[in-house]
């Protein structure tokens, strides 16, 4: 496991109801509800890493980058807006909430062949850490 991993290992020892899953280069912590969704942190090696929520995910080459972006997805400061088309999810929107007004910040999106259908969105959002300043 490496430090970043062990990092944040210990960093959830302050949140005792958190479910996380633990492999060689990466941790997941799950969420606890099915308003919430996966925050994944993947060591790549050689000081690269990989932030994912749900299917949006960001390359980081700084390690306080990269768990700033993790811990900011276990926060209620973040959500994470789903376009589905069709019932399926084709869009990952990353929002942050900046003095009550939520400010979309980045999106990862699948080719959509359903081009012609109404968007529905959903909001999907964590609160294992009430806020990033914890």
């Amino acid at each position: 496991m490496s430090k970043t991993i062990n990092e944040i290992v210990n960093r959830l020892k302050k949140y005792p109801e958190a479910d996380y899953e633990l492999n060689a280069e990466s941790i997941t912590v799950n969420p606890k509800n099915d308003n919430g969704f996966p925050v994944t942190l993947t060591d790549n090696g050689n000081g690269g890493f990989m932030v994912a929520f749900d299917f949006w995910h960001e390359e980081f080459d700084n390690e306080n980058d990269a768990l700033n972006c993790f811990a900011f997805g276990l926060s209620k400061d973040c959500r994470l807006k789903l376009t589905k088309k069709g019932n399926r999810p084709i869009k990952w929107t990353v929002e942050s909430n900046e003095n009550g007004k939520w400010i979309e910040d980045s999106t990862t999106g699948l080719i959509n062949l359903n081009f012609w259908k109404k968007s529905e969105y959903e909001f999907l959002q964590n609160d294992l850490i009430k806020s990033i300043s914890e």
